[in-house]
């Protein structure tokens, strides 16, 4: 019985770590359709969260199985009560995929990046793909060594978010109003796509530590790594 039991828990994190991977594809499809126009790419990623929801639910569905009937404690607890927000949070990133698409497929054929603020998307976007690549490695693997890089990217993502702001507000702006609320609707988007990656990595370092906010020191301690404060 605790074969299988492991067994199941083994198949909650590769089913996890499937349906990061299906969210950085449907990232990648979305960035480069919002900002190429690509209505083809767009209506594709719109079509594929219906997967991702799939699995997500399907995962939920195992999860609650094992609470049943294998009433688990301690560190198995955390990784099944973990795995229903982690697949909470993973399906949420795949919608707001969907929402970047959804935006290029309604400003089609113009192109949904308003003018002078396509150098701040291409680096979010880019910053998005990252995101969600190195997510579903630490997923994968648990190096939460990975948690502070994707902090990191938080910060870059907030800080580009907070200068698509000031440009619309500024006196210089000269976008109509469908584009103002274009640029903060994907802005937005963006941004939150990297708070979401970062709640999932506070849930796997939960995993490891036991606690739900480690600090960059315990961290480098199971790492085997000095901190940034040393």
């Amino acid at each position: 019985m605790r074969g299988v039991f492991h067994q199941s828990l083994e198949d909650v994190q590769g089913r996890l770590v499937e349906i990061a991977d299906l969210v950085t594809v449907a990232i990648e499809k979305a960035t480069r359709a919002f900002a190429t126009s690509d209505v083809s790419l767009a209506e594709d990623v719109i079509e594929q969260d219906r997967v991702i929801d799939e699995k997500a639910i399907a995962l939920d569905e195992l999860a609650i199985e094992i609470l049943a009937r294998q009433q688990p404690v301690a560190r198995d607890l955390r990784i099944v009560v973990a795995a229903l927000r982690v697949s909470a949070s993973l399906e949420r990133m795949g919608d707001i995929a969907e929402h970047i698409a959804q935006l290029t497929r309604m400003r089609f054929p113009e192109r949904a990046i308003p003018k002078g603020l396509k150098n701040t998307f291409t680096k979010m976007g880019l910053l998005d793909v990252e995101v969600a690549r190195t997510l579903a490695e630490l997923l994968r693997t648990e190096n939460l060594a990975l948690v502070e890089v994707l902090r990191t990217s938080e910060d870059r993502l907030d800080d580009l978010h907070l200068s698509v702001f000031e440009k619309v507000l500024s006196d210089n702006w000269q976008g109509e109003a469908a584009a103002t609320v274009d640029a903060t609707l994907a802005s937005r988007y963006l941004e939150r796509f990297g708070d979401h990656a970062v709640s999932v990595a506070k849930k796997v370092a939960y995993l490891a530590t036991g606690d739900w906010t480690p600090d960059t020191d315990t961290i480098s301690v199971i790492v085997g790594q000095p901190s940034r404060d040393a």
